[in-house]
């Protein structure tokens, strides 16, 4: 498995998906969205893998309808200028990916 983790130090799934991982004993590179962002390959990689833009978008996040109303294209713009519209964790296998804490997802990767 190459396992990275998409997320920031103070979400609380991000941590529960690093324990996650951890306590299996699997490898994982963590990725924090605060200091480096998607590049547009790895984020256009997770849209197909998640079914677009609304898998991945934070609904709960404070200015959600700053891009609820843009255009895909633009909405994609601004998840690469600011990945904080991104629900987390991300977490990718390969070609697969989840958004959000789902372990029972994870334990079908091999």
């Amino acid at each position: 498995m190459n396992i990275q983790i998409f997320g920031t130090s103070k979400c609380f799934d991000t941590k529960k998906a690093q324990r996650y991982f951890k306590e299996r004993g699997i490898r994982f590179q963590m990725i924090d969205l605060k200091e480096k962002g998607f590049s547009r390959g790895e984020l256009n990689a997770v849209l197909q893998a998640v079914g677009g833009l609304s898998g991945l978008l934070d609904e709960n996040n404070k200015n959600y309808c700053d891009v609820k109303y843009l255009l895909p294209d633009a909405i994609v713009e601004k998840l690469l200028d600011d990945p904080s519209y991104i629900k987390t964790p991300v977490v990718r296998n390969g070609r697969a990916a989840t958004v959000g804490y789902q372990p029972d997802v994870w334990k079908t990767w091999n």
